[in-house]
Parts: C-alpha cells; sequence; structure tokens
C-alpha cells in the first residue's frame, strides 16, 4: 500500500475517562437510540398511521445510509480532521432525533418525510461518527490504553446494540411514550459536545509528491447504486417477485454496478474504497467477519417480532428476552480485551463466533410451546452476547492496528461499513424469509408435523425458524472467513507493551 501522507496529531495532549466517556455517548446516540426501531417500529406505525412499507423502510435505511457514506466520512476525517467529522455527526445525531420526535400523525406524505428524513440523517450521523471515533482512539491512545479505550467503545456500540431492544419497549410502552427515546438521544448529543470540547483535531498531512487529490464521483455513485438496487430488492423482493422482470432487473444493476465500482477503484488513483487494504489478512478477516455477525442482527427482528405477534406479547415483554444479552455483553467485553491480549486477535474471534452461532440455534426452535420457547430464547439471546463480547475488541484491534496510521480514518469506514451494511442486509433478508416461508404450502406444513400447541399461528412460526436459520449461515460465515484469513496467533501476537506486529505487507498465500 502506498503511504501518501504522515500522521498529525497533537501528542502532548492526553485524553481523559471525561473525554472516553463523550465518545461513547455519541457512539450510543446510533446503537441504542437510533436502532429502538428494530423492537419499537409495530407502535410507531400504529401512533403515525403510516403503510408497513414505510415502517420496514424506516427500519432499515439508517443503516443502509450509515453503510453507503461511512467510507466517504472516514476518508474526509484523515483529510480535513476526524475531531471535525466527529462534531458534525454529533450534529446531524441531534438532527435526526429532533426530526423523528417531531413527526406529526396521520398527515400522509408529510408524516412519511419527517420520519424517513430522520432516518437517513441518523444514518449520516453514524457515518460520521463511527469512523472518526475510532480514529481518534488509534491517534490518542497507545498499547493496552488504547484496547482499554476500545472496549468501552465496544461496549457503546456492541452494547448499546444489545440494550437497545430492551430500553426501546421500556420507553415506548411508559407514560413519556416512544417518542421520549429521540428526545434523549437530542440531549445526549449536546452532553457529548460538551464533553469532547478543546480535543485537539488529528488528521494526515499529505505527502507532497503523492498524486494530486480528485473525489473519486464515479466510484462513489457506482458504489451507491449498486447497494441501493440490492437493498431495494431484498426488502422488496417479496412484493415485486424474486423472479420477476423488476426483479431480475434490479440484481442486473446491482451487478452491473458493482463491476463498474471495481473497474473505477482499481484505477483511479486515490479511490474512495483503496481495496489494497484488504491485502492485508487480518484486517479482511475483522471485515469480513464482523460484516457476517452484523448480518445477525435479523435474529432480533424475527426473534422478537415473531413473539409479538405470534404469542401476543407486548414490545417491553419481548425486550425483556434480551435481558441476558445485554448483561453477557457488557459483562464480557473487557474478558475479549482480556483474551486478545492473551492469545492474540484470532481465537478470541473464532470463540466468539461460535458461541454465538450456538445462542442463534437456540432461538430457531419456532417449534415448541411459547413457555420452553421462552427458555432457550431466553438461553441463547445470553449465548449470543457472550460471543458477541469474546468478538468485539480483537476484531476491532486487529481492524486498527493492522493498517498505517495515515489511512486509519478510510480503514475505520470500511470497518464500520461492513457493520452498518452487514446489519442493513441481514435485517432486509431475514425479514424477507420469514415473509416468504410464511407462504408455504399447508401441505407441507402438516407434513412436517413438528409444531406443538396453537396451529393457528404455524406458518408464522415456520416462517421464523427459516429466518432465524438464515442467521446462523451468517454466523457459519464468519466462522469460515476468519479461519481463511486471519493469520495463527504467532504472527500478531500481543507484545508486553500491549502493541501488536504490524502486519502493513500483504500476508503469505493461504496454505504456505
Amino acid at each position: 500500500m502506498t503511504t501518501a501522507s504522515q500522521e498529525t496529531t497533537n501528542t502532548s495532549w492526553k485524553p481523559t475517562d471525561k473525554w472516553l466517556l463523550g465518545v461513547v455517548i455519541a457512539v450510543i446516540t446510533f446503537w441504542l437510540f437510533a436502532q429502538t426501531l428494530l423492537n419499537v417500529i409495530p407502535g410507531i406505525q400504529n401512533a403515525l398511521g403510516i403503510e408497513l412499507t414505510t415502517a420496514n423502510l424506516a427500519v432499515s435505511i439508517t443503516s443502509l445510509f450509515s453503510g453507503l457514506f461511512i467510507v466517504i466520512a472516514g476518508g474526509l476525517a484523515d483529510r480535513i480532521g476526524r475531531v471535525k467529522i466527529l462534531y458534525i455527526g454529533i450534529y446531524l445525531s441531534i438532527l435526526g432525533s429532533l426530526l423523528i420526535a417531531l413527526t406529526p400523525e396521520n398527515m400522509g406524505a408529510f408524516t412519511t418525510a419527517m420520519l424517513l428524513g430522520g432516518r437517513i440523517v441518523q444514518g449520516l450521523s453514524a457515518a460520521a461518527i463511527m469512523p472518526s471515533s475510532m480514529s481518534l482512539l488509534k491517534a490518542f491512545y497507545e498499547g493496552k490504553e488504547r484496547q482499554r479505550a476500545i472496549s468501552f467503545w465496544s461496549i457503546g456500540s456492541w452494547g448499546g446494540s444489545g440494550l437497545t431492544a430492551l430500553f426501546g419497549g421500556v420507553m415506548a410502552t411508559s407514560f413519556l411514550g416512544w417518542r421520549s427515546i429521540f428526545w434523549i438521544s437530542a440531549v445526549l448529543g449536546v452532553v457529548s459536545l460538551f464533553l469532547l470540547r478543546g480535543t485537539p483535531e488529528s488528521k494526515a498531512t499529505r505527502d507532497p509528491n503523492a498524486p494530486a487529490y480528485r473525489f473519486d464521483w464515479g466510484g462513489v455513485v457506482a458504489f451507491v447504486i449498486a447497494l441501493l438496487a440490492l437493498n431495494i430488492y431484498i426488502s422488496q423482493g417479496p412484493n415485486i417477485g424474486w423472479l420477476s422482470l423488476p426483479g431480475i432487473g434490479l440484481l442486473l444493476v446491482t451487478s452491473i454496478a458493482g463491476l463498474i465500482f471495481l473497474q473505477i477503484e482499481t484505477k483511479h488513483k486515490t479511490p474512495f474504497l483503496d481495496l489494497q487494504v484488504f491485502r492485508n489478512g487480518t484486517f479482511t478477516g475483522a471485515t469480513l467477519s464482523n460484516f457476517m455477525l452484523n448480518g445477525a442482527a435479523g435474529t432480533l427482528i424475527v426473534a422478537l417480532g415473531l413473539v409479538q405477534v405470534a404469542a401476543g406479547m407486548s414490545a417491553l415483554q419481548s425486550g425483556l428476552l434480551t435481558l441476558g444479552y445485554l448483561i453477557a455483553i457488557i459483562s464480557t467485553i473487557r474478558v475479549g480485551e482480556k483474551l486478545l491480549q492473551k492469545f492474540g486477535p484470532r481465537r478470541p474471534m473464532l470463540w466468539g463466533s461460535m458461541i454465538t452461532g450456538v445462542g442463534i440455534l437456540l432461538c430457531s426452535p419456532t417449534f415448541l410451546l411459547i413457555e420452553q420457547y421462552i427458555v432457550t430464547t431466553v438461553i441463547g439471546f445470553t449465548l449470543f452476547g457472550i460471543g458477541l463480547g469474546f468478538y468485539a475488541t480483537p476484531s476491532t484491534d486487529a481492524a486498527l492496528t493492522n493498517v498505517p496510521e495515515d489511512q486509519i480514518g478510510a480503514a475505520s469506514g470500511i470497518y464500520k461499513m461492513a457493520s452498518s451494511l452487514g446489519n442493513a442486509i441481514g435485517v432486509a433478508v431475514s425479514a424477507a424469509i420469514y415473509v416468504a416461508a410464511q407462504n408455504a404450502s399447508p401441505e407441507l406444513l402438516e407434513q412436517l408435523d413438528i409444531f406443538i400447541g396453537r396451529q393457528d399461528n404455524v406458518a408464522l412460526r415456520f416462517g421464523g425458524a427459516i429466518g432465524l436459520l438464515f442467521n446462523v449461515l451468517m454466523v457459519a460465515l464468519a466462522i469460515a472467513s476468519i479461519i481463511l484469513t486471519v493469520p495463527r496467533d504467532k504472527k500478531v501476537k500481543i507484545a508486553e507493551d500491549g502493541r501488536p506486529e504490524r502486519q502493513d505487507v500483504a500476508p503469505p498465500p493461504i496454505g504456505n
């Protein structure tokens, strides 16, 4: 990889725990507050009087826009300043929360525009906050101090996503109502800005001998078109027909735009997504497995949606099923940090992914009685949390420490793009499979003859099982990507000072 710039950071300034708290608060405005729609969208849909398709779009569009623009924001952070991009992201978070909190009821297109507009702005805020905050952790911390900071950052992101279902359910069913979620988010954005005030700027200074920077408009446009077409195909496939003419047309647009994107990125002198960063095996494994595990977020929307629709649970009752997930992930993230320091990233990433897969499997037996299913799901979500806790810090640290200093913003953007797009695609595919599988023939369901108890909701339960098994597949792919790409632990062993060996050069071919 060609290094086109050097790092410019005020090394005399040292961050405090108060500053780190400001970063974590900025992170949870997305993962804790914005993501509550995964659980509370049925109530919001009824309150606002919007169509089901609009409600589903409101759930996925935030992660989609975050994924579309996060690499761009990461690259801009390297060039114009990481602190500046972080502040912009927090301002956007406040604006997006206010738009949703102020969305009027039953005003047709205006209601839809306010809700979707707020969700889009929230996605753009996440695109700015995630890579810039990760870059600042790399710039301001070293060794074990950085790993500690990453653990708390991970508590904000992974822990926030674990608490979001329960938190959303509690707030939506309380006297405060669902709008209070976004009012609180806006207030916390202001608190974050206050805690981060006075942070010195950090950015990369370009080498005068490097090629003149030209914004990669062609690559960005092709990338956006490819992902938008793919997301529309996945989310609207049950309505338009998977193999209908419009469906096939969307697949063609995705394929053609994707090929054009790869062609542009390999030839552009200053690409917005530098594909050479994937020559590093550890970074590639961390990013691919991060995409796959975030794709398993569909577990939440299918399992929680199923118990609400098929068993009549409220948002709060279903959210309580994830309490073990929350406790487990928050309590084991620091354990993952210690495993990283002892074994390197590969083994805790593998262990975490395997435990996550077992947890999702335990959420899949929808043929049980509801009382039995609640027990297996609580255990499953707890294992889900333990697995992600083991995985989070080793994966994030591996991604941050194995790229050049001057490209840490763009690389962080790629890593978090994997999170956002994995989340968006995983949720969309899981929901689509959940809906499509409900149309299974009655003859097939009778032949299975495994569903205990009520028979009027068998189609729903069958759809839920198939949708959840898709998430098991995503975890299996995560495990495969780690095995195939992340070097064995001796290549990334953590030294006494907590600094892993640099991996800026391409790893040997797999099998050597």
